[in-house]
């Protein structure tokens, strides 16, 4: 009961500090696009009411359902991620054609597809733990799968959360009695793909290109890199305070989405930091030792894969900002603009509370 209640709070609180720093960090914008301040803070706050309902609902759901109904789960997110390819069907934002659009809402079925993943692998994984050192009968079969999902959300194209995806549940599988060699192995043909995607796409060749230098295009590719490094470094210890952001004002492009931890370093400074990172810290830590302490082996899968989804989607969005690695366009958990990101991380935590409450 206190895991269950230290979960609970601490995701409560990141979600009613994304909303937060999600007004304070675009006013300014939504006032001059949309004659509106409370535009994007108005559809967080929905999104996160309905979020918070929906992790309540998860969290008295048995978590056992989702082994009995994996298949089915998995199936809609593959019709899913197929409609939304269909023009007329799927929306177009930000070059991508990767919505569903419910007025001025819009829905990921890739965040969608995160979930029902998680939950077919975790019943592959808990089904056949035993036989995965088997290559081409067990192994091989798991991680075509994912890789089909990968190539659907490519098409769209959203790079980041088909790497978020791949990374998740190669690091769930992995955990599995597979063979290392096997995954060594992998990994080269991973690199080289990756590779090849690069190659294949300019504008990813350009993040990679701004990532090493990007003062070799400030205006262009390296200008958002540039300016959330201009964000971060006069937050100082205790930040501009907050509201008082420079950043915001039309420098960084968007700042509510991705790059919302610069605007949160500016105006909260490194004391926030810390502080967020804490919180991060205290759910990670309580969240694996859920999976640690739970006996049942799809419980175990499923929260581990849960887990290790969030955090790898959390560490990949603030080394993106802070200029460690390429940007890759994953949100920052519970805190970044997007209703869809929000809603499937609340049902994850749900979930999560559940398989606490069953051990």
């Amino acid at each position: 009961m206190k895991r269950k209640r230290i979960i609970t709070l601490i995701t409560l609180f990141l979600t009613l500090f994304g909303v937060l720093m999600i007004y304070s960090a675009s006013y300014i914008w939504a006032e001059y696009k949309f004659n509106n301040p409370y535009k994007f803070v108005v559809h967080q706050s929905i999104f996160a009411a309905v979020g918070i309902v929906l992790m309540y609902i998860t969290s008295k759901i048995d978590y056992r359902k989702y082994y009995k109904y994996a298949n089915q789960i998995l199936l809609i997110c593959a019709i899913l991620l197929i409609l939304v390819l269909i023009p007329g069907i799927g929306v177009i934002r930000n070059g991508s054609r990767s919505w569903f659009g419910i007025g001025s809402f819009g829905i990921q079925p890739s965040e969608i597809s995160k979930l029902g993943l998680i939950i077919f692998v975790s019943k592959y994984l808990s089904k056949h733990q035993d036989d995965m050192k088997h290559i081409l009968g067990y192994s091989a079969p798991i991680l075509a799968l994912v890789f089909i999902f990968f190539a659907l959300i490519l098409l769209e194209p959203d790079f980041g959360t088909g790497a978020i995806i791949v990374l998740s549940l190669v690091a769930l599988i992995f955990t599995s009695k597979i063979k290392v060699s096997f995954f060594v192995k992998l990994g080269f043909l991973g690199i080289l793909g990756v590779v090849g995607l690069i190659i294949a796409a300019p504008y990813r060749m350009a993040r990679i290109l701004a990532y090493l230098n990007p003062w070799s295009d400030p205006l262009g590719s390296g200008f958002q890199i540039i300016q959330s490094l201009y964000a971060i470094g006069p937050g100082g210890l205790f930040g501009l305070g907050l509201g008082n952001s420079i950043q915001k004002h039309f420098y960084l492009p968007e700042p509510q989405t991705d790059f919302i931890f610069a605007i949160i370093s500016e105006e909260l400074g490194i004391i926030g930091i810390i502080i967020l990172t804490v919180c991060y810290i205290i759910l990670f830590y309580n969240v694996i030792c859920v999976s640690l302490s739970t006996e049942d082996l799809f419980g175990k899968y499923l929260s581990f894969g849960l887990f290790i989804e969030i955090i790898l989607q959390t560490l990949l969005n603030i080394l993106v900002v802070v200029g460690l690695i390429p940007v890759t366009g994953v949100t920052l958990p519970f805190i970044s603009y997007g209703g869809s990101s929000l809603l499937i991380t609340l049902c994850c935590m749900g979930i999560i509370i559940n398989i606490s409450d069953s051990k």
